[in-house]
């Protein structure tokens, strides 16, 4: 290569070279300064892109993980307060058996009641105090909540917790109110004549009044006898009101559901027939020629309540009130299992976090010690390309020999 001076080769490839280390210099400071591989999506746009997802994910799961806790906490509130509810009416029950022993005094039942009735309206109080961060569980009000507990926008990422057979106000309305002898139906005389033929099909429901047609009443049990086969049952020739009773507690389907019992007037002879659903439940019927309004709620104490004034109505009382101990078990039952669920899900959320985390990290953090290595390799080279510019930037001056 000849002498030159207008052109310094040497010094252009040690200036593009030192160019080049004090990049990887200060990409390498970069790095090691942020601790993050990926600083931009020049770095790397592909992993940008995943790891941005993932860190969506990530953070989307930690918010689920507190929101699964939050139903943890409200679920807690819900079944704390129905285990006084439980108390409460396990008292009330006391007392009706209490009261249906006829060793009580007109006073005594007079005590019952009142102390069963403040009991009541303790349950009312309860029902409609009982909140989480002001909305109201157990009045009737929520039927559901739903809580996120993962960090998509689908069904998978929810839990649904049913609050619909949590109602304590309505467990106090059906003691203030509820018939404690509608669980019997009363049939007059009339009304059993015109059961003779045919089938006859009775119904029980649970809950709310009377149906007015049990085809659209929420069916709990039905026991149906058919009039039109009745000679193949022994003994079920039906001339009165006792045989007709008799023919429905040989039928084994109505027997397994129902009871049934005459109603006589004061000289013994018989006025009709009441028939009680043995799950509590209200009854209704379906026959030829007989509509509901032939089947009433026997006695003035239907819609009354509790009511401990005799040893009959303590106990349906005492029935009643069973109706509504299964009914907040049921519910207690069901709280316990969502809160079990519940914490299953925040600890499978705290694995994914986990999991995720990692997987970001390894796509965008930056691996200290590889990154020292590079850094300290472009500092060797960034001290030494300086050195071997400033000798090029010498080599014009040989120039200076030739002119003297």
């Amino acid at each position: 290569m000849g002498l030159s001076i207008n052109q310094n080769i040497a010094a252009v490839n040690s200036y593009r070279n030192l160019s080049n280390t004090q990049n990887d210099l200060s990409k390498s400071l970069e790095k090691l300064s942020s601790g993050f591989r990926i600083n931009r999506a020049a770095d790397d746009a592909a992993g940008l892109a995943i790891s941005e997802g993932l860190r969506s994910q990530v953070g989307g799961l930690k918010v689920a993980a507190r929101n699964a806790q939050d139903g943890i906490s409200v679920v807690q509130t819900a079944e704390g307060a129905l285990t006084e509810v439980h108390a409460i009416l396990q008292r009330v029950r006391d007392l009706a058996v209490q009261g249906a022993n006829d060793s009580n005094n007109t006073k005594a039942r007079e005590n019952i009641q009142t102390e069963s009735d403040s009991l009541v309206s303790e349950l009312d109080r309860i029902g409609k105090s009982t909140n989480f961060n002001g909305t109201n569980l157990l009045d009737g009000s929520q039927t559901k909540l739903t809580f996120q507990v993962g960090a998509g926008a689908d069904s998978n990422s929810q839990i649904t917790v049913d609050l619909s057979g949590a109602s304590v106000t309505g467990v106090a309305t059906a003691l203030k109110s509820g018939s404690t002898a509608a669980t019997g139906t009363s049939f007059d005389i009339a009304a059993v004549s015109a059961l003779t033929t045919g089938a006859a099909t009775f119904t029980s429901t649970k809950g709310g009044p009377l149906p007015t047609d049990p085809a659209t009443a929420t069916t709990v049990t039905t026991g149906t006898l058919d009039f039109g086969k009745v000679g193949t049952v022994p003994n079920t020739t039906v001339t009165s009101v006792e045989d007709y009773a008799n023919a429905l507690r040989s039928d084994a389907n109505f027997a397994a559901n129902f009871t049934v019992s005459v109603n006589k007037d004061a000289n013994g002879a018989g006025t009709g027939i009441t028939v009680k659903a043995n799950d509590g439940g209200k009854v209704a019927i379906t026959a030829p020629g007989v509509g509901i309004a032939a089947a009433t709620a026997p006695g003035t104490s239907a819609g009354s309540g509790l009511k401990f004034d005799s040893a009959a109505n303590a106990q349906d009382s005492i029935k009643l009130i069973d109706a509504q101990i299964e009914k907040v078990s049921t519910a207690r039952a069901g709280l316990g299992a969502v809160q079990n669920r519940l914490e299953h899900t925040i600890k499978n959320v705290n694995v994914a976090v986990e999991n995720l985390s990692a997987s970001e990290s390894r796509i965008r953090d930056t691996d200290m010690a590889s990154e020292m290595v590079s850094f300290t390799r472009a500092q060797i080279l960034s001290q030494a390309g300086t050195a071997m510019l400033a000798q090029a930037n010498q080599i014009p001056q040989g120039v200076l020999s030739l002119l003297r």
